[in-house]
């Protein structure tokens, strides 16, 4: 039994589904004000880009996780983080009337505060209590140059995306894969190996160390990371082999998750699993957004994963989460205590 300090995930992380109406739109019942959400059109004409937002870049500025484009403003877009919510303008692919969206959110520290633990001085807004942070600061395009995270522990996952320059991608660290290895958030592809990245060296509790590369490090460029650290029976990021059977591979979390982040290193995309879309609830889960395209809902995999109080179970042949051999990666935040759900156990 895995347990943690955090009573009611839904304090740190919720999924919220909500209808566009090309107009003003106040998104509440998130049970938290968030600090960065995640936005997704899922269905309707007007199926587009996942649009970010944070807390400490500020409200109206976009990121994409399928696109190299640097920050964009939309006056119209999320224009206020509410005590219980957010507030959506009448952007276009942002609040379209008739358009199913998927907003994930996370609570950090506010619109944070200076961080000298680096050689970087940082702005972070930190959330001890569940393991994510976020935090914003100048590169200098330095090899061993170093950020504050804030968290007090060591991160497990960090993206990072520089917000100045437009044709660099996100650039993803994963203690699974090690500290001479990146991902690409906004790609479909395996990881890649250079000292240019996080400079072979690991995240310790006060601080991620960076490479040259400008993806990371841009020189006077502003950057971005989202930091998360494992947090017992409430987080975890992770690493399973596939064994290319419908009976597959069961991923023991030590809680029921509520969102999986699933890639393949080696090729293939960035899935997103959540306890909201899943169809029929709770399993099996079909429903699934790619990360790294601007797609809306995809069913296509039937069914997908499985998820209990404890884990989640492959139950595709699909190479995407479950080729044999393959190696993948996840994160994980679910429910913090395990048994405190109606969802059945499964034997390891």
């Amino acid at each position: 039994m895995a347990y943690s300090t955090i009573n009611k995930s839904t304090d740190y992380f919720n999924t919220k589904l909500w209808s566009g109406n090309g107009s003003t739109n106040a998104i509440s019942g998130i049970g938290f004000q968030p600090d960065w959400v995640w936005n997704k059109a899922l269905s309707g004409g007007n199926v587009n880009d996942h649009r970010l937002i944070d807390a400490v870049r500020g409200a109206t500025k976009n990121i994409y996780s399928n696109a190299t484009t640097a920050e964009e403003t939309d006056a119209n877009g999320l224009t206020a983080f509410n005590t219980d919510g957010f507030t959506m303008g009448n952007s276009n692919g942002m609040n379209n009337s008739s358009t199913e969206y998927v907003s994930w959110t996370w609570r950090a520290g506010g619109s944070g505060g200076a961080n000298t633990d680096g050689t970087i001085n940082s702005t972070v807004s930190a959330n001890t209590t569940s393991g994510f942070s976020i935090c914003k600061f100048v590169g200098n395009a330095t090899q061993g140059a170093s950020v504050g995270h804030g968290l007090g522990v060591a991160p497990n996952v960090i993206f990072t995306k520089n917000l100045t320059q437009g044709n660099e991608g996100w650039m993803v660290y994963h203690s699974s894969l090690g500290n001479t290895k990146k991902l690409s958030l906004n790609e479909a592809t395996g990881s890649a190996t250079s000292n240019t990245y996080w400079y072979n060296t690991s995240p310790d509790t006060t601080k991620f160390t960076l490479g040259s590369n400008w993806g990371m490090n841009g020189n006077s460029h502003n950057m971005i990371a989202y930091c998360f650290a494992n947090k017992t029976g409430y987080q975890k990021a992770g690493k399973y082999i596939g064994n290319g059977n419908v009976n597959g591979e069961f991923i023991y979390t030590g809680f029921a998750p509520k969102y999986v982040l699933l890639k393949k290193d080696g090729g293939d995309g960035w899935w997103i699993v959540d306890d909201k879309q899943a169809n029929p609830l709770p399993n099996p889960n079909t429903q699934m957004i790619v990360a790294n395209t601007s797609n809306g809902n995809n069913n296509s995999v039937s069914p997908f994963i499985d998820i209990y109080s404890s884990g989640f179970k492959l139950r595709s042949t699909w190479s995407g989460v479950n080729a044999s051999g393959s190696d993948y990666v996840y994160l994980a935040i679910g429910q913090s205590l395990v048994g405190s759900n109606n969802i059945p156990c499964v034997a390891r």
